[in-house]
């Protein structure tokens, strides 16, 4: 079953955090990535930009309609997402809560319900 985990974050939050730190903490991240990665159940890891660069797209009259995002009005933002495949919840649950900073902030895990084929015959 693949899940994706979600973690948030904002601006402000991003500038507290002391610029000495910020070389541990992608380490840790960049281990935790290699682990998983290593393990097959971790298929990708994307950090997204700051919530000023979203767009949100629509179709108008046939062409795309960009206004700027993001969608939600909200304080947090996805930050980055995971996407996980493993045998079971609990195994997901036990990868999200070893994500180097599951101690401070949650981390959000969605199943994935579909997948798209990867093909235009299995459609």
């Amino acid at each position: 079953m693949k899940y994706v985990a979600m973690i948030y974050g904002n601006q402000a939050k991003w500038d507290s955090f002391p610029a000495d730190a910020w070389p541990e903490a992608i380490a840790k991240q960049d281990a935790f990535n290699r682990r998983y990665r290593e393990s097959g159940e971790l298929i990708g890891a994307y950090g997204l930009a700051d919530a000023a660069n979203a767009q949100l797209v629509r179709r108008a009259d046939g062409v795309p309609a960009v206004t700027d995002g993001p969608y939600l009005e909200t304080k947090e933002y996805i930050a980055s997402f995971y996407l996980l495949d493993c045998d079971s919840l609990e195994r997901a649950q036990e990868i999200a809560a070893d994500m180097p900073f599951a101690d401070v902030e949650p981390v959000e895990l969605w199943p994935v319900l579909h997948e798209a084929a990867a093909d235009a015959a299995g459609l």
